[in-house]
């Protein structure tokens, strides 16, 4: 059943769309306080869409989720209690903010290096890092540093791969696409 490649379909238009980098940035700026989906979901398909400006979508996103980290970091550092705890809870993430204090604890500035780069929320290490009160320059050297290398990094493969990629990608993707959900499937019954 192919329900993967209208999907895929559908996020190449939109990676074409005139305002695709102002959704690119506002994407960027929310996944970095509260939004959940990642930004590697629009940069990549944008980046396929227009390779040669896949540098200007990486720079964006960078850019505007750094922004966003900071916002984070502000609502830890001085709404922790009013605004954070209520949001925390109600999104059932208390757990994961638990680990994200115990992961400061142990590895410090690193954490928010491994949060930039890697698929961990870089959302929740942004708020604990405010929360806990870590240096906000060496917060945002390392996210900019961390951000930077995960947005060019995809937008530097899907470049690469340009049309050629982007053709071969959309014979592949409902396959890739049931496959990603057998893994998920997979992965709830073990860890459940």
């Amino acid at each position: 059943m192919k329900i993967f490649t209208p999907l895929y379909d559908w996020a190449m238009r939109v990676a074409r769309h005139k305002f695709a980098a102002y959704y690119l940035g506002l994407m960027s700026f929310a996944e970095s306080v509260f939004f959940p989906v990642p930004v590697d979901v629009m940069l990549a398909p944008m980046s396929l869409a227009k390779p040669h400006r896949a540098w200007y979508y990486a720079f964006n996103a960078t850019a505007f989720s750094v922004i966003g980290g900071a916002v984070g970091y502000y609502l830890g550092y001085a709404m922790y209690d009013s605004v954070v705890i209520p949001l925390v809870e109600s999104v059932g993430y208390q757990s994961k903010l638990d680990t994200a204090q115990s992961w400061f604890t142990e590895y410090g500035i690193w954490v928010i290096f491994i949060a930039s780069f890697t698929p961990v929320p870089y959302k929740v290490f942004t708020i604990t890092a405010g929360m806990m009160g870590m240096l906000f320059l060496p917060f945002m050297i390392v996210s900019f540093i961390g951000r930077g290398m995960r947005f060019f990094l995809v937008a530097g493969l899907m470049k690469w791969g340009g049309s050629e990629m982007e053709a071969k990608l959309r014979n592949w993707v409902d396959g890739l696409g049931w496959a990603v959900v057998a893994i998920i499937a997979l992965l709830f019954f073990v860890y459940k």
